[in-house]
């Protein structure tokens, strides 16, 4: 039997006792002028600091549209960067006000930690990369495995599950961070590195040799990914909620950063591009924000599929399909409620 060591990383389960949100979490943000953001400690495409050494990327752009519907400008946010294991001890201690990271919605993290899920900015999926030199073909191979675990993780839960159903066994070998799990698995002290096969990608991208590294075909979880804030004010919550649930309409509306001072000034005859830019009703007002916050958010982040091809979709690095992560209305699941 060929030994096998298995590298897992992805986001924590960290039991943190939680207060809920103290009311008026947007108004404290005003009075100190931006808005605190949690993030990764750095996945190529999804969350990264540039050479000036800014925080760019798919998730950290979710904040920067926040920072753009709350004080009309896209640059008012500070990043902290959160491991598997800080990143819901900084949320519910107030550190961040949100939390935008590879981080799985589930059903503890929702109603036993006291976070609230905002919305899904990523479908994704557990999977196994593997150095192609090793020949192996399926993660039903990997029976005896030494797997080095981001403990506390949907990751770890995920494999003891998956290898239990398959009747495999393996050992378990503790690593903290992404940046740990790729040094640990390109040394070859990790033969497999699992995580969320979005993570793979970006790993797998910024190696030296990514053609040397060969994904396998099987995906073992749900992972819906998305922006968490403290449980206890809605008015945040709705504020991140429909920054994001904005940018998602933008893109099947067709508006976007290039063409939203036109619809803005009446090119659409479609209602609701006139109430989500602003033109038309006051959605702002109903949120405590400027008429025009999501012309704002759209002017200067982006809609949804432009933040995508960006950072992480098939012309960088990282080249990753629309796939379920596509629009509902071009057969994939990324869907918002209507501005009305």
């Amino acid at each position: 039997m060929t030994t096998f060591k298995i590298l897992l990383a992805a986001g924590a389960i960290t039991a943190v006792g939680v207060t809920g949100a103290a009311a008026g979490t947007l108004d404290d943000i005003r009075a100190k002028g931006f808005v605190q953001c949690g993030v990764s400690t750095g996945v190529p495409g999804f969350s990264f600091t540039d050479d000036a050494g800014n925080w760019q990327g798919f998730d950290p752009s979710v904040c920067q549209g926040v920072a753009a519907a709350v004080f009309g400008d896209a640059s008012k946010v500070k990043f902290t960067p959160t491991t598997g294991k800080t990143r819901f001890t900084a949320l519910a201690s107030g550190e961040i006000d949100v939390l935008a990271r590879n981080t799985t919605w589930t059903f503890s993290r929702d109603v036993d930690l006291g976070f609230t899920f905002v919305g899904v900015n990523y479908y994704d999926g557990q999977g196994f990369m593997i150095p192609k030199a090793l020949g192996v073909t399926s993660a039903k191979e990997l029976d005896g495995a030494s797997v080095c675990i981001q403990t506390g993780t949907t990751t770890e839960l995920n494999l003891a599950d998956y290898f239990r159903t398959n009747n495999m066994s393996y050992e378990p070998v503790p690593i903290e961070t992404n940046e740990e799990a790729r040094t640990n698995y390109l040394a070859g002290r990790c033969d497999v590195y699992t995580t969320d096969a979005s993570g793979l990608a970006a790993s797998r991208a910024a190696f030296d040799n990514p053609a040397d590294h060969i994904v396998l075909p099987e995906i073992i979880s749900k992972e819906p990914l998305g922006p968490l804030v403290r449980q206890g004010d809605d008015q945040w919550g709705d504020v991140v909620r429909w920054t994001l649930n904005a940018m998602i309409n933008a893109e099947e509306y067709g508006v976007n950063s290039s063409n939203v001072d036109e619809m803005a000034g009446g090119a659409s005859n479609n209602p609701e591009v006139a109430r989500l830019l602003g033109s038309e009703g006051d959605l702002g007002g109903m949120l405590g924000l400027e008429k025009n916050w999501a012309y704002n958010v759209i002017k200067q982040v982006g809609n949804y599929g432009e933040v995508f091809e960006k950072h992480i979709g098939s012309d960088t690095p990282i080249g990753l399909e629309r796939g379920i992560n596509a629009l509902y209305t071009d057969g994939g699941l990324i869907y918002a409620p209507p501005m009305r």
